[in-house]
């Protein structure tokens, strides 16, 4: 009986029983009677319904066990993938650069004095620098009115403590390093291609340990792919190379018509590190050695040494270096060399000495923070094409606030590039530039 009929039967007793009288012994007898009929019959349905219960929650388990099983049989074919969870890996790459604008006042430009100066637009630069899975990355790229050229661009690796290797577009490390000079205009060498060169090679570096520095570099060509290398204009660089050959006959700033480019070149730098009490100071020696080439023959050898003094005591630092170069082709004495959009020519044979000094102040001057005044002086002499000697001295201050850097100098000098004139000139007259380079570095 289901639930319904028993209900349906309790509520016809209960009528019955409610219309019997209380008086009436026979009544009352049946009155008993028939409770105990009503209390069989819920024994009974009581009965009936709990193996309903059981029997239907029995199949709801076979039905729910049915599906759990048909879901596992649809999926037999497609083990259960677990999914690991992990906090995103931060490789540690860093995106940066600089914008910056440059005012400049000369005595060697009859136009710009009539303006009182010139005010432009200098660079805009991208740096991408760190490590992805232990492989190492660096890369430069210079954005001009004028051009675009890649400083540096290279992918490293530590495969033991303290040795790391590079390979792409590395630097040359010749001298004081990372750079010769303090002021916005670096050292005489720069023009030279022997400070801040960077060229398509290999580099091997061993970090200072037990005082010791050392680094081994092997570069196939240049950075723009050596003679032949596929690009528009071979002037287009940031760093000083050797593209071509001068004859008696070429202007210094004429584009040369006996192309050659330096290659297979190898270079090696060796640094002592000491110290005596608050003095620290780095002394080495360094030097490279490669070959010219035309597009068909070697026609020629070239190499370079330096050796180079860095010394910091306080607030102080002072650098100075000596260096010698020589490009060894038949008939040569001077060579056209490249960068920054034009040509220009330096002796096939010279020598060099600089020496800078440096103090370092800090202040508190609104945003700025730190002050370094310096004096740079660079001399290029005994060419081989008799020309009259490069000299260039600078007195600036360069300044820090914030994300801002800025180089104030006064420059005199003597056929030196930028400077109006050029390291294969030959002019006695000592000219004069003024120069605020304003950078925000982010």
């Amino acid at each position: 009986m289901t639930t319904p009929q028993r209900l349906a039967v309790l509520c016809v007793l209960s009528s019955i029983a409610a219309t019997t009288h209380a008086g009436d012994t026979d009544l009352r007898q049946q009155l008993a009677q028939l409770k105990q009929q009503i209390a069989a019959i819920e024994a009974r349905l009581n009965a009936e319904d709990s193996q309903v219960t059981s029997k239907s929650k029995q199949e709801i388990s076979t039905a729910s066990q049915e599906r759990i099983d048909t879901i596992i049989d649809e999926t037999a074919e497609q083990p259960p993938v677990l999914v690991k969870v992990e906090t995103p890996k931060n490789d540690g790459i860093k995106f940066g650069g600089a914008i910056r604008t440059n005012y400049s006042y000369t005595s060697y430009n009859e136009g710009n004095k009539n303006r009182n100066g010139d005010f432009d637009f200098d660079i805009f630069r991208l740096n991408l620098s760190g490590d992805v899975d232990d492989i190492l990355l660096g890369a430069e790229i210079r954005f001009f009115d004028y051009m675009t050229a890649v400083k540096y661009a290279w992918v490293g690796y530590e495969f033991i403590p303290d040795w790391q290797i590079k390979a792409g577009i590395t630097p040359v490390q010749l001298g004081n390093k990372a750079y010769n000079s303090h002021n916005y205009f670096f050292s005489t060498n720069y023009y030279l291609g022997l400070e801040d060169d960077y060229d398509l090679g290999v580099l091997l570096s061993r970090q200072i340990k037990d005082n010791w520095q050392l680094d081994l570099g092997f570069y196939k060509n240049d950075e723009l792919g050596g003679v032949d290398g596929y690009v528009d204009d071979r002037t287009d660089r940031y760093s000083y190379d050797v593209i071509g050959l001068r004859n008696l006959s070429d202007g210094i700033y004429d584009e040369t018509s006996q192309p050659v480019g330096e290659y297979n070149t190898t270079a090696g730098r060796v640094a002592y590190h000491m110290q005596h009490g608050a003095v620290k100071t780095e002394v080495g020696l360094s030097g490279l050695t490669g070959g010219l080439h035309d597009g068909t023959r070697r026609v020629g050898d070239y190499d370079a040494w330096a050796a180079h003094l860095n010394s910091s005591y306080d607030r102080w630092n002072f650098q100075l270096q000596h260096s010698q170069y020589q490009y060894d082709v038949d008939g040569i004495d001077r060579m056209a060399v490249g960068a920054y959009g034009f040509y220009d020519s330096i002796a096939a044979k010279a020598k060099s000495t600089t020496a800078n000094i440096a103090y370092n102040l800090p202040v508190r001057l609104g945003p700025i923070t730190d002050l370094q005044f310096y004096n740079n002086y660079g001399l290029v002499y005994d060419k081989s094409d008799k020309t009259a000697d490069t000299l260039m001295n600078v007195t600036g201050v360069s300044v820090s606030a914030g994300k801002f850097f800025s180089y104030i100098d006064w420059v005199n000098a003597r056929n030196q590039p930028f400077v109006g004139g050029s390291a294969s000139g030959d002019s006695h007259n000592t000219e004069q530039r003024f120069n605020i380079n304003l950078g925000y570095y982010f």
